[in-house]
């Protein structure tokens, strides 16, 4: 028997776990250790998910302890389960584990993924930020349109109790507060319940299938964090950024999906430099050239914009778009230079607790306010950093009504973003030849 450790983040590891070493005899897990995500260590990935193996559970325990942990527990293989990651990042921590006496596994995509009774369309990404939520968003309406009842799934992000987040089902806003959702939860989830979409998410992927492949005749895998889908898809999506050009070749598993894709998305062609798109589209004839290519900008809309122009504006962006996703700025900034605020505030000064943490770790990052929401208390210091700052409106660029998670002292506008085609081939197209290829009807017959 392996004794394996299993390096995550809280979603895509316990994924692993749970279809490749759960009940399996050849393997014995040890740990989780934890990454990206803050306040996961020092928990247990709970025995009634675990299996009969695990009486106590599993621990999670801090990835920056990996060679005491394998030295201690005799450790056979260490398992790579997280996604988002530089390629020289990976390869250090693989540099790590063999120099500690272990090998360095990543397992495939076959191996991990899933098989519906329904058609799944997934749609993933290159990188955090690449703006595959709105695209998502936009195959939703289009499906429904074109006669099917999709319902999404999205990927982890079970920050909570564990075990009661096993297969949770969000159609209503009052089933975000029933499942005590964080921010980031919060971000994916609403926009798609909204719009009448049915959201399924959790920890056991292949008990949320089940649910989720009984109730729509399409499963829309919303992927996250540029990892690959749990489920084998019949159309495969990739979105890419030109703001970061070649970061589709960088990042771990993002080139998974790039090489991959049977349809690419070059998103935000309307703000990238040509230059950039260039250099993407290159990237494609060169490592992808038979998937469809299909351009998009991504256009920042605000409620009043005359709450914007000359005013002081702290801006407040998606969490993980700037954080792990590496963006120093996203649509708010956008919006802000675009409707003329006549200066940005610089939050850092006033940044309250894990706030001011995450400046200290994101060195990157600039007169923008990631909106970090992973606990209650994490909140609190949300609410005081946007107290705090002195401004005259807080532009808010998330992708909910951040006002409904945390209080906010001062006048405030959104900006929204939506995918908009540039040209041909169009999103509408692709799901028009989907439909014909399976029928939604008689999908529904067959189930």
């Amino acid at each position: 028997m392996k004794r394996v450790l299993i390096l995550g983040a809280a979603g895509r590891d316990f994924h692993n776990f749970n279809v490749v070493f759960r009940n399996n005899p050849e393997f014995y897990v040890v740990a989780f250790t934890a990454a990206q995500i803050p306040d996961i260590a020092g928990r247990h990935y709970p025995p009634e998910l675990a299996g009969e193996g695990y009486p106590l559970g599993i621990p999670i325990l801090e990835e920056n302890k990996m060679e005491d942990i394998i030295h201690g527990e005799q450790v056979d293989v260490v398992v790579f389960s997280y996604s988002d990651v530089a390629h020289a990042n990976v390869m250090h921590l693989a540099a790590r584990t063999v120099a500690a006496g272990a090998d360095f596994w990543l397992l495939g995509v076959e191996r991990t993924q899933l098989t519906a009774k329904v058609p799944v369309i997934s749609v993933c990404a290159v990188r955090t930020g690449c703006g595959k939520s709105p695209v998502s968003r936009r195959i939703a309406t289009e499906l429904r349109a074109l006669g099917w009842n999709p319902v999404v799934v999205r990927h982890p992000m079970p920050y909570g109790d564990l075990a009661s987040q096993r297969a949770e089902r969000f159609a209503t806003l009052v089933d975000l507060d029933r499942f005590e959702c964080t921010i980031e939860e919060r971000e994916e989830y609403e926009p798609h319940i909204m719009e009448g979409t049915t959201v399924y998410a959790g920890v056991d992927y292949e008990e949320i299938l089940r649910q989720a492949e009984n109730e729509g005749d399409v499963i829309l895998w919303d992927g996250g964090n540029n990892d690959t889908s749990f489920y084998k898809p019949d159309l495969d999506i990739v979105v890419l950024d030109p703001h970061r050009p070649g970061h589709e070749l960088g990042y771990w598993p993002g080139e998974v999906n790039f090489r991959s894709a049977q349809v690419l998305i070059i998103n935000k062609v309307d703000t990238a430099n040509p230059e950039s798109i260039a250099v993407v589209r290159q990237h494609i004839a060169d490592h992808n050239p038979h998937a469809k290519v299909i351009e998009t900008a991504c256009t920042v809309t605000v409620e009043d914009p005359s709450m914007i122009k000359g005013k002081r504006v702290l801006v407040v962006e998606d969490g993980p778009t700037l954080t792990h996703g590496e963006m120093p700025y996203g649509a708010g900034v956008v919006a802000a230079n675009r409707f003329g605020a006549a200066k940005l505030v610089d939050p850092r000064p006033f940044a309250v607790g894990s706030i001011q943490k995450t400046f200290e770790k994101f060195k990157h990052l600039g007169k923008v306010l990631p909106a970090m929401g992973y606990s209650e208390m994490q909140r609190h210091e949300l609410e005081a950093t946007i107290r705090k700052t002195p401004c005259d409106v807080v532009l808010v660029a998330t992708p909910i009504d951040l006002a409904r998670a945390i209080r906010i002292d001062k006048p405030g506008v959104r900006a929204r973003y939506e995918v908009e085609e540039i040209g041909r081939p169009a999103i509408t197209e692709l799901l028009e030849r989907f439909t014909n290829e399976y029928k939604p009807a008689e999908v529904s017959a067959r189930r």
